[in-house]
């Protein structure tokens, strides 16, 4: 299976548990790895036979703007079910972060995947 990317997307979003969580953006870090189903772009050479970059990070971007999210383990799920059934890939892998979120520590954060690999 090939596979697409887009590492290190950043964006300033109010997420937690906490009330000041709730009132105070925080920067987050995305990173994505999206199965591909064949081969279709590298054969064709066409944009509208694979997983567009451009639309997965408007979406994402748009979710965070639309949504709060207390935990990052829903968020994350909320990204892996868009890239799933938005965009027909049949696997991914997203990873979350707050940045600095706790003094001492760059980074926080999970790391799911869902669907199949086969």
């Amino acid at each position: 299976m090939d596979t697409i990317f887009i590492h290190e997307l950043r964006l300033e979003t109010k997420i937690g548990i906490y009330e000041w969580e709730k009132q105070v953006p925080q920067m987050i870090e995305l990173n994505l790895e999206i199965g591909l189903a064949g081969r279709h772009a590298a054969d064709s050479g066409k944009i509208g036979d694979t997983v567009d970059y451009a639309q997965v990070t408007g979406r994402i971007q748009h979710l965070f703007r639309d949504q709060h999210f207390a935990l990052l383990e829903r968020a994350a799920e909320a990204i892996a079910t868009l890239v799933l059934k938005d965009f027909g890939a049949p696997w991914v892998r997203v990873s979350i972060a707050k940045l600095a979120a706790l003094p001492g520590v760059k980074k926080l954060g999970v790391v799911i995947e869902r669907g199949s690999r086969a």
